[in-house]
Parts: structure tokens; sequence; C-alpha cells
């Protein structure tokens, strides 16, 4: 469908931004469902910001998805927010109303939770523990959606045992701070939310073989799609869960709060992120 003058507008907005694959998900989703929409990325400069989100108010683009390193401004330039994007500190999505209000959301943890779904399907967020590796703006936003979904402990591994702290501090009730040694033996959900492995690297060093062969095991990762962390998890039988997967639910919500309808399911998404990064299925 040809873009008129009518077209809904929706994008993503980070430094940079090239790499980003959301234009690729949600440009796919508009073809696939002959939308008069579009999808395109902004890349202000590293101090332009909030001068840009200020423009857009009063609902000259339906929104924008936010990525680093401004989802902890995009919080603060917000009107109204969700209670998880307040629980992780960050936003990374705005949402322009008429009125000139911004709305400010989190969908990472829902990414986290629809992939879960996808990937190790069966598995109850309240069903046990869950060890999240970092402290960083990824590890809060899974332990605020985790703390939501009703699990009943939260532990929060990192090599700086202040910033662990610091984020079970903010979050509060069943998010703590622990030592890896004492995470792992009756975990039942295990996320690797630290940049280790990204590009090849070896991941986390954290002994698996403490977690119980129930485990499910989750790396936030998707660049390379099977991370060392992921290998050595497979290896001893446990159930896995990509990044990549993550990243596509975590924008399923986001396009139905832009374009008011779920996206299609007739576009092999997951397909076309994959090629674009190179991977194979």
């Amino acid at each position: 469908m040809s873009i008129t003058g009518a077209a809904m507008v929706a994008g993503i907005v980070g430094r940079p931004v090239v790499q980003s694959l959301s234009p690729v998900l949600h440009n796919a989703w508009i073809a696939a469902m002959g939308l008069n929409a579009a999808y395109v990325p902004l890349a202000p400069t590293a101090s332009g910001f909030v001068a840009l989100v200020e423009g857009l108010r009063g609902g000259v683009i339906r929104g924008v998805n936010v990525t680093m390193p401004f989802k902890e401004e995009a919080l603060a330039v917000a009107d109204d927010r969700s209670e998880r994007a307040r629980l992780a500190g960050a936003a990374n999505l705005l949402l322009f109303r008429q009125d000139g209000r911004i709305f400010a959301d989190n969908t990472d943890g829902l990414g986290l939770l629809g992939a879960v779904a996808v990937q190790a399907p069966g598995f109850d967020p309240s069903s046990g523990p869950v060890v999240i590796l970092g402290a960083g703006g990824a590890a809060r936003g899974a332990a605020a959606a985790l703390s939501l979904a009703g699990a009943p402990d939260i532990r929060i591994v990192n090599r700086t045992a202040a910033r662990a702290e610091a984020l079970a501090r903010d979050i509060g009730g069943v998010v703590r701070a622990v030592d890896a040694i004492d995470a792992l033996s009756d975990a039942a959900l295990i996320v690797n939310a630290t940049a280790l492995g990204l590009g090849g690297g070896a991941g986390p060093e954290i002994d698996l073989a403490r977690a119980p062969a129930t485990v499910v095991v989750m790396d936030m990762v998707y660049k390379p799609l099977r991370t060392a962390f992921l290998v050595r998890a497979a290896a001893q039988g446990l159930r896995t869960v990509d990044g990549l997967e993550m990243l596509i639910q975590q924008a399923v919500p986001s396009f139905e709060a832009f374009f008011g309808q779920a996206p299609s399911e007739a576009v092999d998404v997951r397909a076309l992120a994959l090629a674009a990064i190179g991977e194979t299925a």
C-alpha cells in the first residue's frame, strides 16, 4: 500500500540506530497488513534527545521506541509512566497523546516473558526463583517485569555487588542481591542480562551445573544467536531461550500501541531478522 498524507508514523530513537532490527520487524508487519503507515529510524545527537521528543508532543507521530543511550531520558521526559517503566527506571516506548502528554512504558520485560512463553512453553514465572545476571538497564527491566508477573524470589548477581544492591533496593519486594555461588541450586529461570557474549564472547562465568535440570536459561544477547552461554546450557540438556525472540516479542506490544492492532502472523519476522543479522535458524 502506498503511503499517503494520512499515514500513521512511528519510529525508533537511538544513537547509533543503524543496527536496529526494529524497522525490519515493524515495516514487515505494516506491509503484510497493508497499513498506510511507516516506521522510521531517528538518530538525534547525544544531547538532542529531549528536544526531539518535546517537538513531537501533540501526536505529530504516534510514538517511538527508544534504545540506548536514551532509555532513562525517555522516562524522565514523560508526563505519565507505566508501573513497569517506573520500576525499571527506564522506558523503551513513548506514546504521544493528542492532548500533548507523553506516556512512557517499558516492553523489554514483556519481551522476556513472551520469549520464554514461545521457546519454553509451560514455564510459569511464579514457579520458582529467578536469577538475573547483571545490574544494568536490561536487568532492571527484567526484574520489574518478573516481579509484576509473580516471581516469588528474584536474585540479582553482579560482579559489582553495590550495583546489584542498588537495583534490589530500587525495585524492592522480592528482588535481592545475592552471591552467584548461592543463587542457582533451586532456580527456575536464569537470565543473562549482561553484554557478555555479545559478538561471540565467552559469556557469563557461572557454573550452570549448580542449577537443577529443570531450569530455563535465557540470554538477552542475540548476536550471535547461539551464544556461548546458551551452547553451554544446551549441552547440559537445559531448555534455552534466545535474545532474538525477546526482541521480537517486545516489539509486539509496541506495534499494538502505535497502530491499534496486533501484528500479522502471516509474515515470518524471525526469518527476516535472522537474515538481517546474518544468522540461520
